[in-house]
């Protein structure tokens, strides 16, 4: 059986008129800037599929800029959500794309960070709420935010998985999933660990001085 969380059974509690083009759509914005690791201060939106043709009428440009700002699904200011984001020094561009043979309701996100950090992050909406992220940069990942979540780009070497795996143990923190996405050109490598325990900036900075790690980052869940 698979894993199933609150909006699987009662669905979100939201502002807007669709679970999957406006609580979804808030929290891939809000999974998009935890990646990004800092606030957003432009970028582009590209909506794909239904969320291209159907996204504007049920809010999800609203949505997907509110979670961007760091709001949630409840939140009553998603629609001054442009309001807002101008008064934050948020510039953001929408278009529609093409890509290719994923979920219908799927977005990518390419942002610019306040201290110049880049992050291109694709995922979908699949319904009541829920969401997954496909794509951080060039690595295949698959994220739903449900748990603490420790994404490490890598030299891809031998070794480093069991450093990082040994390093968690020791702090007592399990992993509850694990996946490592390589680059086709083979130099760099992304491991993404889901764990059950928060991972506190103690045991994240353990893992940066990690030889051959070029950047560890701690994902609460949203």
């Amino acid at each position: 059986m698979g894993k199933s969380n609150v909006f699987d059974l009662l669905g979100p509690i939201m502002v807007g008129p669709s679970s999957s083009h406006t609580a979804g759509a808030v929290r891939l914005g809000g999974m998009a800037r935890k990646i990004l690791g800092e606030e957003p201060v432009k970028g582009t939106i590209s909506l794909h599929g239904s969320f291209a043709k159907t996204g504007k009428g049920h809010g999800t440009d609203l949505a997907l800029l509110a979670g961007l700002l760091g709001m949630f699904p409840d939140d009553e200011r998603i629609p001054d959500a442009p309001k807002l984001a101008k008064e934050q020094g948020l510039s953001i561009d929408y278009e529609s794309v093409d890509l290719g043979e994923v979920h219908p309701n799927t977005v990518k996100f390419d942002l610019v960070g306040k201290s110049g950090g880049r992050a291109q992050v694709i995922g979908s909406s699949t319904g009541g709420g829920t969401i997954v992220i496909h794509k951080i940069n060039d690595f295949e990942v698959e994220i739903r935010g449900d748990y603490p979540t420790l994404v490490i780009l890598h030299q891809d070497l031998p070794g480093l998985v069991a450093q990082v795996t040994l390093l968690l143990a020791t702090a007592q923190i399990n992993i509850a999933s694990m996946r490592v996405s390589r680059e086709k050109r083979g130099a760099q490598a992304l491991m993404v660990l889901e764990t059950d325990q928060t991972i506190d900036e103690a045991v994240l900075d353990l893992m940066r001085k990690l030889p051959r790690i070029e950047q560890a980052m701690a994902i609460e869940p949203l």
